[in-house]
C-alpha cells in the first residue's frame, strides 16, 4: 500500500518517511472531516468510516460528521441538539416530495431541503473537508460553494456530477447537459433530473477549492466527460480495506461457523438490497445459474445470499439466504467459506464487497464493467465477463470453481 499527496493548496507542513513498503506521516498537523450522511451503512459509508479509521491509525486527526451511525464509534458525531435530530429524520422524507411531480424511474436525489451543515461543520473547525455521500438532508445543493474549507469530493456513485440520478444507465445528459431536448421519451411531469443538474451547475460553478477523488478509473473517465466535473482537478484514490479484519481462513471452519455444507462448491452473492436493487444483477445471476445447470450437475454446486432474506429462485440450485449481516467478522467468514464470489451488476463503482472477497482469498468473477477491473485481473484473481453476457458469465464460474 502507498499513501500519496491528494493536493498541495495548503499551507500547512507534513512529513513522510519510508518503513519498508508504506509511506508513514510522521507529523501532520491537519484537521480533516470526513462527511457523509451514515457511519458503516451502506457501501459509501463503510468506505468512509475505513478511511477515517486508516487516517486516525497513522496519527491524522480525522473525524466524522454523519446524521447517523449503527454503532457507537470515537470520532463520529451525529446530531447534538434536538432541531438537528429531528431534521435528520424529517428531512429524508422531505426529499422525496419532489418525485410526486415526475415521472423519472430509479432512485432521485433532489437535495433541496434546507440543512444546518454548515453550523456543525463550524463547530468543529476542520482545516478540509472530504465529502462522500452527502443526501438523505445532508447537504443541500446550494450548501457546497458556501463551505469555506477546501474540499475533496470522494464519489461513491455518480450523483455529484449527474442530475438526481445516482446512476444514468445508458443516457449521456450529464456529458451533454440537461435539456428539454434529451430528455428521455416517456417521461412526464417535471424534469427532475433537468431542475436538479440546474441547480448544481449554478452551485458548482462558485466552489473554487474542490478536488474530486474517484475509487475506481471508470468513474473518473465519468466524472472527466461531465459537463459539471470537467474542469475540476480528478484524482483516482481507490477505496481501502482492513487486511486484520478481511483476510483468509479455513475453509471447512467457516462453513462449519455458518451451518453450510462442506462437501459442496459454494456460489457467493450478495450487497446491499442484494435481491431487490436491479443495477446489482441478481436478475442476470438467476439467468447464469441456469445456464450453468446445463452443462453441470445442480447439486455439485449451492448458491450462498447475503443481503436479502429472500428471492428469485427459479433455478434448480439450492440457495441458503443468510439475510442482513451488521458486522465485518461474519462478512469475513462467510467469503472464507465460499468457493467464488459473483458480482453481475449492470453498473458499479469499486465495490467493498469484491475488495472484501479478494481480501479473503476468494475469487471473483464479474462483468468487465465499471470500476471491476481495477480490482479483478482476468484469470489471475478471478474472471471478467463481456457485459452483460451470461453464458460466459456461467463459464467464468465454472472455470474459477
Amino acid at each position: 500500500m502507498v499513501l500519496s499527496r491528494v493536493f498541495d493548496i495548503t499551507s500547512k507542513t507534513d512529513h513522510w518517511k519510508v518503513a519498508g513498503n508504506y509511506l508513514v506521516l510522521e507529523s501532520f498537523e491537519m484537521k480533516i472531516l470526513q462527511i457523509n450522511t451514515a457511519a458503516d451503512v451502506g457501501g459509501a459509508g463503510i468506505a468512509a468510516q475505513r478511511l477515517h479509521q486508516g487516517l486516525r491509525s497513522l496519527g491524522v486527526e480525522s473525524t466524522m460528521l454523519v446524521n447517523k451511525q449503527r454503532s457507537r464509534n470515537n470520532f463520529v458525531v451525529t446530531p447534538s441538539n434536538n432541531y438537528d435530530k429531528v431534521m435528520s429524520r424529517v428531512a429524508p422524507v422531505l426529499e422525496r416530495l419532489p418525485r410526486h411531480f415526475s415521472s423519472t424511474a430509479g432512485r432521485i436525489s433532489a437535495s433541496w431541503v434546507p440543512d444546518t451543515l454548515l453550523r456543525r461543520i463550524e463547530w468543529l473547525a476542520p482545516d478540509i473537508l472530504n465529502l462522500h455521500w452527502v443526501n438523505d438532508g445532508l447537504m443541500r445543493i446550494e450548501t457546497l460553494p458556501r463551505l469555506r474549507q477546501p474540499v475533496v469530493w470522494t464519489l461513491h456513485d455518480m450523483w455529484p456530477f449527474s442530475g438526481g440520478e445516482h446512476y444514468v444507465g445508458d443516457s449521456v445528459r450529464y456529458k451533454e447537459g440537461y435539456s428539454a431536448n434529451n430528455r428521455p421519451a416517456g417521461e412526464t411531469g417535471l424534469d427532475i433530473n433537468r431542475w436538479v443538474w440546474a441547480r448544481k451547475k449554478k452551485s458548482w460553478s462558485k466552489a473554487s477549492s474542490l478536488v474530486i477523488a474517484a475509487p475506481s478509473r471508470w468513474m473518473a473517465s465519468c466524472a472527466s466527460e461531465s459537463v459539471l466535473f470537467r474542469d475540476y482537478r480528478i484524482e483516482v484514490l481507490p477505496n481501502g480495506i482492513d487486511h486484520e479484519r478481511f483476510h483468509p481462513m479455513d475453509h471447512a471452519i467457516a462453513r462449519e461457523i455458518l451451518g453450510l455444507p462442506k462437501d459442496k462448491k459454494l456460489i457467493l452473492f450478495g450487497g446491499v438490497l442484494a435481491t431487490g436493487d436491479k443495477r446489482k444483477g441478481f436478475h442476470l445471476l438467476v439467468d447464469t445459474l441456469k445456464k450453468l445447470e446445463l452443462k453441470t450437475s445442480p447439486d455439485d454446486y449451492e448458491l450462498v445470499v447475503f443481503g436479502s432474506p429472500s428471492g428469485d429462485s427459479s433455478f434448480s440450485m439450492k440457495t441458503h439466504f443468510l439475510g442482513y449481516l451488521q458486522d465485518e467478522i461474519s462478512m469475513a467468514i462467510v467469503y472464507a467459506a465460499a468457493d467464488v464470489f459473483v458480482a453481475p451488476s449492470l453498473e458499479d463503482n469499486l465495490p467493498n464487497t469484491v475488495l472484501e472477497s479478494l481480501s479473503c482469498g476468494t475469487p471473483v468473477v464479474a462483468f468487465d464493467i465499471g470500476g471491476m477491473p481495477d480490482m479483478v485481473s482476468h484469470k489471475k484473481n478471478g474472471y471478467l465477463a463481456p457485459g452483460f453476457d451470461t453464458t460466459e458469465l456461467a463459464k467464468g464460474l465454472l472455470w474459477v470453481m
